[in-house]
């Protein structure tokens, strides 16, 4: 990058305010009619007043994730929205979930991603898009003529019932349609940051007028069939209605938002109650974030305590090491992890949403409780589930031992957390810095970063090798001195203390209450503060078994590498076998590579050589380890070898294994449901069950003609009493009564398909169907095998 003159970028004081993109409010943004009613302690700064400089992770990432969002195509994303509307499409449908149920919602976060880019970047090819988009979807709009736009299958029908009072709603399903209010809120957040970043007034229009629409769509549903309806995922309703509000005073969009407002969660919530365990995370992470808002906007506490109490629960209860949470996109009880490692660890939607929640918070209080929060999420989820060479990224960022990273396809996927993660690394720039309510500077995050503060005539460098070394130079230029307080995090892994230097003479380094070293002077032109922040490995225990850790080095999460091919779950995975629990004295650096580690004498049956998680992605890898002593370890590696060979013959085994009670396995495997049908939770697994003689059905992939397959079901010992039958393509295959077992224990019954279940066959249509008066299951997991 070449070198900004002082004069060059104070030329830059005069462009507009592009703010961060979940609204964290500034100070005064002309933008909004409606500033925040609450005190604020932080504000964030533009995207344009923060540059990434080149040399670290994060700038890679956004290179990569910038040259893919070029290669996208806005016409192909368009092509439902033209299709819904009746006009004539201009390119062909993208394939994996564009093509599918949740058609639309990577179009709204391609625009949120562009015009972000566009801010950051200045980049005209961005801008250039984002307004491509609005015009279209306001030709789409215009077509409708009722205000809504959008992309969805059989979208009519389905908020045509919701306006009339005809709701049949899941957790994934409204009126048979897939989780339809979470598709409308991307595309009306996408609009929002069309309208915010890049100017486009016509994106503001068309926002305006879905908004209005969902007030006709929601508003004369009585309190009951609102609670109905929300039982379906929703999404950031709450968030992008509030915003709506700020943006145009209009109130009658704040009273709508509080409309996307459940009973089930958000009240516990407001009462300290934590409601999470057997929830589906991300469908509540935004919820939070929509409370947030409000709060800012109204002053209610009961919003600041959902939002705040959230995010407490979330991070102190339910979340691994790198920063992530939930098993296969579900919570399980506070605190039990240890048990729930698996390739659907950490779903990537989550913590895209848990950044924005607590950028909200720090506004409110700034403290390193979140900053630190921020970074682990940060370096070991969000930075790690971007493929550093293809710029693909992951659904879930698996943390079973001996996994590895599943990375999209750039045309044929578009999950949710490939849309999310268009955004992701567009902006990592929006939390290094923070601007304090007392005119102080926070600074979170230790980035290669160029700020230039436009108010106060401040350009402030950031230099740095971190995490490679631990340590950061800060030089300030000037347009006059000037007194303020320069507030830096102390890391929370820092605990043999930060050294800190001004023009070369030590100063006092203690943290505040906050967690920040604060050096308030007067300021002079070409002023230098430099760090040093000696780093250590270390580790941390799982909160429900001590003896399975993982190792961090400064910030950063390590992954034991262990091959290309998929590791035997015995002699390919090692143990930790030592009774020194001094990590120092058995994982050592390796000399001239730089972040690379190697266990000595203490791994089982191989030493391991660690690198950044981050690092990680062309390798099978362990975050976590379990450790034993010699004498635990001779009492132990039987079962534990025994029950790993188990799980190794029923993997290899396995043809097709349903998750059955979670969103996405239930519509790969094609779930119907005829009666009253429950998804519940036990042990952090989701389980489904009919009553009253009730059925549900799923397809089943075999082998054709097979003489050995089998289906294998998993029950839990808690359930008794229930009678039922299992079918295959109609005919009984097995009545099956649970009588209860051991309390808090998964079990698996097999049940062997006979050829005249397999003749000619590689799909099978399996029902589970309970006897009159009495329950099916719960079912935890079902597969098929062979």
């Amino acid at each position: 990058m070449k070198k900004l003159t002082l004069l060059s970028i104070f030329c830059l004081l005069f462009l507009g305010k592009i703010n961060a993109q979940n609204y964290t409010p500034l100070k005064v943004d002309k933008r909004f009619k409606v500033q925040s009613k609450v005190t604020l302690q932080a504000y964030p700064f533009d995207l344009d007043e923060v540059t990434l400089l080149e040399g670290s992770p994060f700038k890679n990432a956004m290179d990569k994730d910038a040259a893919y969002l070029l290669s996208i195509e806005p016409q192909r994303l368009l092509h439902r929205f033209y299709l819904n509307a009746g006009l004539p499409t201009k390119g062909a449908v993208y394939g994996g979930w564009e093509s599918e149920g949740l058609s639309g919602h990577t179009l709204g976060h391609y625009l949120s991603a562009c015009a972000m880019m566009y801010a950051s970047s200045q980049q005209k090819v961005f801008k250039d898009r984002v307004n491509e988009m609005v015009t279209a979807l306001a030709e789409c709009q215009k077509a409708r003529k009722t205000g809504y736009v959008g992309a969805i299958p059989k979208e009519d029908s389905i908020f045509t019932k919701v306006s009339r009072g005809e709701i049949k709603s899941g957790g994934f399903d409204l009126n048979g349609g897939w989780s339809p209010w979470y598709t409308v809120h991307k595309v009306m957040a996408g609009l929002l940051d069309a309208y915010l970043y890049c100017g486009n007034q016509q994106a503001l229009a068309v926002v305006t007028g879905m908004a209005d629409w969902t007030g006709k769509t929601v508003n004369p549903l009585s309190p009951e069939l609102l609670q109905k309806m929300l039982k379906c995922e929703y999404g950031g309703m709450a968030e992008v209605l509030a915003n709506l509000y700020a943006i145009t005073g209009k109130k009658e969009y704040l009273d709508l938002s509080y409309k996307f407002y459940d009973d089930f969660v958000m009240v516990p919530l407001s009462k300290r109650i934590n409601p999470m365990a057997g929830k589906h995370s991300n469908t509540n992470v935004p919820k939070a974030i929509g409370s947030a808002r409000q709060y800012e906007l109204t002053g209610l506490e009961s919003d600041k305590t959902i939002a705040s109490f959230f995010w407490d629960i979330m991070v102190h209860h339910h979340t691994y090491v790198i920063g992530g949470n939930s098993n296969y996109e579900y919570c399980g009880e506070p605190d039990k992890l240890s048990e729930h490692l698996s390739d659907n660890t950490c779903e990537t939607c989550n913590t895209y949403n848990m950044l924005k929640l607590t950028r909200h918070l720090f506004t409110w209080q700034p403290n390193s409780e979140l900053t630190n929060y921020y970074e682990r999420a940060l370096y070991n989820h969000i930075l790690a589930s971007q493929n550093p060479e293809s710029g693909m990224m992951c659904y879930f960022v698996p943390l079973r031992m001996g996994t590895k990273k599943d990375f999209s396809d750039q045309f044929n996927t578009f999950t949710c957390c490939v849309g999310s993660g268009m955004e992701n690394h567009v902006k990592y720039n929006e939390s290094i810095y923070f601007q304090g309510a007392d005119g102080s500077l926070f600074v979170n995050l230790f980035i290669p970063s160029r700020l230039n503060w436009k108010d106060k005539g401040l350009v402030l460098t950031q230099q740095t090798q971190y995490p490679t070394q631990g340590n950061s130079q800060l030089t300030l230029e000037l347009r006059k001195s000037q007194k303020f307080a320069l507030k830096i995090r102390k890391p929370w892994w820092a605990t043999n203390g930060v050294q800190v230097k001004v023009n070369g003479q030590s100063v006092a380094s203690e943290p505040d209450a906050n967690g920040y070293i604060v050096v308030e002077r007067t300021w002079n032109n070409r002023d230098q503060v430099t760090l040093d922040m000696p780093m250590q490995v270390y580790s941390e225990s799982m909160p429900d078994n001590k003896d399975r850790i993982a190792l961090l080095y400064g910030p950063l999460v390590l992954a034991g590498q262990l091959g290309k091919e998929n590791p035997d779950p015995v002699y390919g995975i090692p143990v930790l076998l030592t009774d020194n629990k001094n990590v120092n004295q058995w994982v050592k650096s390796v000399e001239n590579s730089p972040l690379t580690f190697k266990t000595q004498q203490v791994a089982v049956p191989f030493e391991v050589t660690l690198i950044p998680f981050y690092q990680s992605y062309q390798q099978h890898y362990s975050v976590y380890w379990d450790y034993f002593t010699k004498a635990g370890w001779e009492e132990k590696k039987a079962a534990y070898e025994a029950e790993k060979k188990r799980q190794k013959e029923i993997e290899d085994k396995t043809v097709d294994n349903f998750r059955i009670g979670e969103m996405q396995p239930e519509r790969d495997h094609n779930l119907t449901i005829d009666g009253e049908s429950y998804v519940s939770d036990a042990l952090g697994r989701t389980g489904r069950e009919v009553r009253k003689g009730g059925s549900f059905s799923f397809d089943l992939k075999i082998k054709a003609n097979s003489t050995q397959a089998s289906i294998l079901m998993t029950y839990i010992g808690d359930d008794k009493g229930r009678f039922f039958d299992i079918l295959v393509d109609g005919q009984v295959l097995a009545t099956q009564e649970l009588k209860g077992g051991a309390t808090g224990k998964f079990y698996d019954i097999s049940y062997p398909l006979n050829t005249s279940f397999t003749a000619n066959k590689n799909k099978i249509r399996v029902t589970i169907k309970a006897h009159t008066g009495k329950t099916a299951g719960r079912v935890f997991g079902v597969r098929s095998l062979d």
